[in-house]
C-alpha cells in the first residue's frame, strides 16, 4: 500500500546577533535601526535602554553653566556654586562662561567672579569722569613732580650738573638732562605725565591699558605706570604744567566680541561687524598675559595684548581651545594661533567646513578629537582636515546645535527643519550613533565624572549618568528597523521570528510589525516581567515580501538577538500570477 506524501519545503535561518545603532537611510546593515528613542551602546552588542537620568538643580533661570572643582551656573542675577547664591547683577541673556584660573569670566555682562574668594568680584571695565579739576604735571615713575630747570627751545648757558631741561624746539617737546661728565645734554629716555583729580586712581590698577579723552595734550592709548587713590602716571611729555577744567575721560575697555575663550593663560576673541567705537572690523584679540581685564596694552612686551586683522569674508560662527592651539571658526575655514608672545604669533587659515552658523555650542572634544555641527553634518577635526561622521543620520538637515562630551560619547542636541529638537549619542569608540529623545539640551558641562545639560523643557540641570535626584522612574524606550526582507534572492519570506531578550522586575515590552510597507501596526506579542528572568519569545508572522518590526518597551528591557526562520517561497509575480521563466518571460 503506498501513502501519499508531502513535500517539506526546505527552511533556513538568519540571525542578528549585534545591534549596530541608527541608521536614516535607505538601505541599511543587519542590525541597524531606522528608528529609535532612548537605546544606548553602553552594553553593545545587546540592545539596551539607556541610564536613567538625574535632577541635579532646578533654578529659576539658569542662563549658563561652568565647570570649576564643582558645577557653577547662573540663575538670573546670581552666581551660583555650591548652593551659595551670589548676586551680581546679572542680566537674563544667555551666558558664555569661562574658566582662566580660579575666575569665571561672564559674558556678555564683561564681569568676573573669584570661585576660590566669592568676595573677590567685579567689572571687567573700568571708568572714571572728572567732577574736579584735573591737573597734569611731569614726574618721575613714583609720581614725584618732576620741575625742569629751563623750558626753552635754546640751548641753555652754564647748566648745573644734573639740571633738566625741557626742549620745547623739538616736536614733541624732549626732556633732557645736563652731564658734567661728559659735557654733553643727555635725553631722558622715558618721561612720565602725572594725571591728578579725587578717586581718579581708585578704579584701576598699576599696567591698565586705557584710553583719555578731554586732554587736549595727551590723549589716546596709554598703559598706567603708577597709581595712587587720586592719581595715574602715564608716558607722556608736557611742555608746562596743565588744568583741565571740563570733564576727562579715563576708561579701561573691553573689546565687543562674538565668541570667547581661554588659552595659555590669556582670553581670546573675535568680532565681525561693528566695534564698541563704530568701526566694522573682522579681528581676532588676545588679552594681556595673565590679566582678563586688559586689552590695549601695547608696549612691545612679551604680556602685551595682541589684535589683528583678517581677510577672510564672513561672520564668525564659533571658537575654541584645541590642544592647546584658539581656533576661530567661520562656516567655510578655520583660523589657527600659533607662537607663544604677541611677536611670534602666526595666523593659519584653512579653507574647509567650519562650524555652522548658530551651532557655535556644538564644539566638543572626545579622546583629543574635536566634534562639531558643520554646514553639512556632524564633523571631526583632529588638527588635519574635518572628516564627516553623520552619515548614518540620513540627509536631515540639523541646525542650532549643543554638545557636550563624556568618556568615548558625543553628546548633541540639534534641531530638524520642522524645529524639532532631537538629542544623539556618537559612541567614538565604536563608530554608532544612537537617538535618546527630543530634549532641547544647552549648555552642556563635564564636572566630577559626570556630564550636565540645561533642559529647555523644563529648564532643570539634569546629569546623564544619573546623580542628584531621580528625574524619571523608568525609561521608556523604542526600536524600528527598516524594512526587512527586500534583499532577500529567490522569494524567501520570513515565516517565524525568535527574540532573545531578558527583563528586569518591572519591565514590559510590545512587538509589532508593520506588513509590506503599509503604515499599520499590529501587535503580535506583550510582556510584562515580574521577576529578573530571559525569553525566548517565539513570532509568527503572515506571509508577506517584507516588513517592519518596532519593539516598545519600559524598564530595563536586554535584546540579545534576533532569529528569523526562513522558507523558499514560489517564483509567481505578485502583479499578474504569471510563473516566470521559460520563453514567455
Amino acid at each position: 500500500m503506498r501513502f501519499p506524501s508531502l513535500t517539506v519545503l526546505p527552511t533556513g535561518r538568519s540571525s542578528i546577533e549585534a545591534w549596530m545603532g541608527y541608521n536614516r537611510n535607505l538601505r541599511m546593515g543587519d542590525g541597524e535601526l531606522y528608528d529609535m528613542e532612548n537605546l544606548s551602546s553602553d552594553r553593545y552588542p545587546v540592545l539596551a535602554p539607556r541610564k536613567k537620568r538625574g535632577i541635579y538643580a532646578a533654578p529659576g533661570s539658569c542662563t549658563g553653566l561652568i565647570a570649576k572643582d564643582t558645577l557653577c551656573y547662573t540663575d538670573g542675577s546670581y552666581f551660583v556654586m555650591d548652593g551659595y547664591r551670589l548676586d551680581m547683577g546679572l542680566s537674563e541673556a544667555p551666558k558664555t562662561l569661562v574658566s582662566m584660573g580660579a575666575y569665571v569670566i561672564i559674558l556678555p555682562d564683561k564681569k568676573y567672579v573669584n570661585t576660590a574668594d566669592l568676595t573677590d568680584w567685579g567689572s571687567m571695565e573700568a571708568s572714571f569722569t572728572s567732577t574736579q579739576e584735573v591737573h597734569l604735571t611731569l614726574c618721575t615713575l613714583d609720581g614725584a613732580e618732576v620741575t625742569p630747570a629751563y623750558i626753552q627751545p635754546e640751548t641753555p648757558e652754564s647748566p648745573e650738573d644734573g639740571g633738566l631741561w625741557l626742549d620745547t624746539g623739538s616736536s614733541p617737546a624732549a626732556l633732557r638732562q645736563w652731564s658734567e661728565s661728559t659735557g654733553l645734554w643727555a635725553a631722558v629716555p622715558t618721561t612720565y605725565v602725572k594725571i591728578a583729580s579725587a578717586n581718579l586712581g581708585k578704579a584701576f590698577e598699576k599696567g591698565d591699558g586705557v584710553s583719555i579723552t578731554g586732554i587736549e595734550e595727551l590723549e589716546g592709548s596709554f598703559v598706567i605706570q603708577a597709581k595712587g587713590d587720586d592719581y595715574i602716571v602715564v608716558i607722556g611729555i608736557l611742555s608746562e604744567p596743565v588744568s583741565v577744567s571740563g570733564p576727562v575721560t579715563v576708561e579701561r575697555r573691553m573689546p565687543n566680541m562674538d565668541f570667547v575663550i581661554e588659552s595659555e593663560n590669556r582670553l581670546w576673541g573675535c568680532r565681525y561687524g561693528p566695534a564698541a567705537d563704530g568701526r566694522v572690523v573682522n579681528e581676532i584679540y588676545a588679552s594681556k598675559l595673565g590679566d582678563f581685564k586688559n586689552w590695549n596694552c601695547f608696549q612691545g612686551v612679551s604680556t602685551d595684548s595682541y589684535t589683528v586683522s583678517l581677510g577672510t569674508d564672513g561672520a564668525f560662527t564659533g571658537a575654541v581651545n584645541y590642544l592647546g592651539y584658539p581656533l576661530f571658526f567661520k562656516e567655510n575655514c578655520i583660523h589657527k594661533v600659533y607662537g607663544s608672545y604677541p611677536a611670534a604669533y602666526q595666523m593659519q587659515t584653512v579653507a574647509c567646513r567650519g562650524v555652522r552658523r548658530g551651532s557655535e555650542k556644538s564644539l566638543a572634544a572626545v579622546n583629543e578629537v574635536l566634534y562639531y555641527q558643520s554646514p553639512s553634518g556632524v564633523c571631526a577635526y583632529d588638527g588635519s582636515l574635518p572628516r564627516s561622521v553623520s552619515a548614518p543620520l540620513g540627509d536631515t538637515q540639523y541646525h542650532s546645535a549643543s554638545a557636550g562630551s563624556l568618556g568615548n560619547k558625543y553628546y548633541i542636541s540639534m534641531a530638524d527643519p520642522d524645529g524639532a529638537y532631537h538629542l544623539f549619542v556618537f559612541d567614538t569608540a565604536r563608530g554608532l550613533w544612537h537617538r535618546e529623545d527630543s530634549t532641547r539640551a544647552a549648555f552642556w558641562c563635564r564636572a566630577r565624572n559626570e556630564l550636565y545639560f540645561l533642559d529647555r523643557g523644563d529648564g532643570k540641570i539634569k546629569t546623564v549618568l544619573g546623580s542628584g535626584e531621580p528625574a524619571e522612574e523608568a525609561v521608556s524606550w523604542m526600536a524600528q528597523t527598516g524594512s526587512l526582507g527586500l534583499s532577500r534572492p529567490d522569494n524567501k519570506y520570513v515565516s517565524r521570528l525568535n527574540l532573545r531578550l531578558s527583563m528586569d522586575p518591572g519591565a514590559t515590552l510590545a512587538v509589532s510589525i508593520a506588513y509590506d510597507g503599509e503604515d499599520t501596526w499590529h501587535r503580535v506579542c506583550a510582556l510584562e516581567c515580574a521577576a529578573l528572568r530571559s525569553f525566548a519569545v517565539p513570532v509568527k508572522l503572515r506571509r508577506c515580501g517584507h516588513f517592519r518590526l518596532r519593539l516598545e518597551g519600559r524598564g530595563d528591557v536586554r535584546l540579545y538577538s534576533l532569529v528569523e526562520t526562513l522558507e523558499d517561497g514560489s517564483d509567481t509575480y505578485p502583479f499578474t500570477g504569471q510563473t516566470l521563466g521559460g520563453g514567455n518571460g
